[in-house]
């Protein structure tokens, strides 16, 4: 059985190598100043994702693990947001940005039922 320890672990791994393949896949794209625009959101947008669910991890209280998992969700949805944008303009294969669009939606499904949780 995993306790909350491994569980955090394990899903503040997955947020990084998130954020990580985002960064990776993005920067091998040729420049142009509209996909700079948001490159530069998306980039912002995981990493926050990933730091604040770090900074989840480490709440000292239950109000500021809320608070942070309200922010998780928060940049969660945004970076969602940007590779939907990413996607309708064509500016990514869309193989590449299924894998990351799945992986961001499992994060935004878990951490909103974490978040649930916490409120009740």
């Amino acid at each position: 059985m995993m306790d909350n320890m491994d569980y955090n672990t394990i899903f503040a791994d997955k947020t990084k190598q998130l954020s990580i393949t985002i960064i990776k896949e993005l920067s091998k794209l040729p420049y142009n100043e509209a996909f700079a625009v948001i490159r530069k959101q998306i980039y912002r947008s995981s990493t926050s994702m990933a730091a604040n669910y770090r900074a989840m991890c480490r709440a000292r209280s239950k109000a500021e693990r809320f608070s942070k998992i309200s922010i998780v969700i928060e940049e969660t949805d945004e970076t969602l947001f940007w590779l939907e944008m990413l996607e309708e303009l064509e500016y990514v294969q869309k193989e590449i940005l299924e894998d990351m669009k799945n992986r961001t939606e499992e994060i935004l499904k878990v951490t909103s039922s974490y978040r649930k949780m916490l409120k009740s």
